[in-house]
């Protein structure tokens, strides 16, 4: 664990330095306040601060507030350093930010049992954190596929929506239907389905450029918005990743299984605008359309006769 370790005293900060050092701590030192900002605006890793309360230009309560003031991913522990002792103090330097405090003259062993249960907060701190991520990435993806969920996809769609009408700038949505899911759930067993939606979903992600959003929208239907892209930048982007989709069979189980998937293409012009639902339901038709000429195969919402909210969507 690398701790910071301030104190314009020399031989103070080496000697605290030392101990940390032998009791297995990464240390850096900064000789005052503004050093220590520094030092912690470009090593994002510190997770313990020792700070002497009295330092010129920046004290340790005003390094306390600097820290909290930081947004930053993980906690910093604070444990000022000082001679006083008065009650008042404590609370003032508390009320700065700092977690804890020492006094002088610094006994090793006080500081060594007061650094461990830091350092045992900021693990239960760090799980804390993991379970939050967990939780926030489960609540925004799909978990047989890892994509994003239909819920994540619709509100990163309206987000998308909201920018190309501020930038008049092109959208559009690739909605994906794979083929004859239905046969292999049915003959194969629910096994082999997941194990072909899984690759139908690493196909899609290397099929399309790296930025664009990728959700299994439900069963065996994908969603891709595409963002900044045109109907003819679009159509490109779907046939790359059709061909990339069956290009070769994906491997279950039950053997190799040739995997094609049915595309419809939607977008909204740089001058247009669109609900979500709209272009959705334009790119749905489209995909049917897919289906209903042969399958594997990209249709586009402009193709269509009539075109579906011709004066919105292409």
């Amino acid at each position: 664990m690398k701790v910071l370790v301030a104190d314009d005293d020399g031989v103070s900060r080496m000697l605290i330095s030392h101990w940390l050092t032998s009791w297995g701590y990464d240390v850096v030192g900064a000789e005052d306040g503004q050093a220590a900002q520094r030092i912690l605006a470009s090593t994002p890793d510190i997770r313990m601060v020792l700070a002497d309360w009295v330092m010129p230009g920046m004290d340790g309560p005003d390094l306390c507030r600097f820290i909290r003031s930081r947004s930053q991913s993980q906690y910093v522990y604070v444990v000022l350093v000082t001679s006083r002792g008065a009650r008042d103090d404590v609370v003032s330097g508390l009320d700065a930010g700092a977690d804890d405090y020492v006094t002088k003259p610094v006994n090793p062993a006080e500081l060594e049992l007061r650094l461990r249960a830091a350092g045992r907060m900021l693990e239960l701190e760090d799980e804390l954190r993991a379970v939050q991520e967990r939780l926030r990435f489960e609540a925004m993806h799909d978990p047989l596929t890892s994509l994003l969920n239909r819920a994540a996809i619709l509100e990163r769609l309206d987000e998308e929506l909201s920018r190309a009408s501020r930038k008049h700038a092109p959208l559009s949505a690739l909605m994906i239907d794979v083929d004859r899911f239905k046969h292999v759930n049915d003959t194969l067993g629910h096994a082999t389905g997941d194990t072909v939606l899984c690759g139908v979903a690493e196909r899609l992600r290397l099929g399309v450029r790296t930025y664009d959003p990728v959700a299994r929208f439900g069963g065996e239907e994908f969603l891709v918005v595409l963002a900044d892209c045109d109907l003819e930048q679009a159509e490109r982007v779907a046939e790359r990743a059709r061909r990339s989709l069956c290009r070769r069979p994906i491997q279950t189980s039950e053997g190799d299984l040739e995997i094609t998937a049915s595309f419809g293409v939607a977008t909204t012009g740089p001058a247009q605008f669109c609900l979500g639902k709209d272009l959705l339901r334009a790119a749905d038709m489209a995909m049917y359309r897919a289906k209903a000429e042969g399958r594997n195969r990209v249709v586009t919402a402009a193709s269509l006769d009539p075109y579906p909210l011709s004066a919105q969507v292409g």
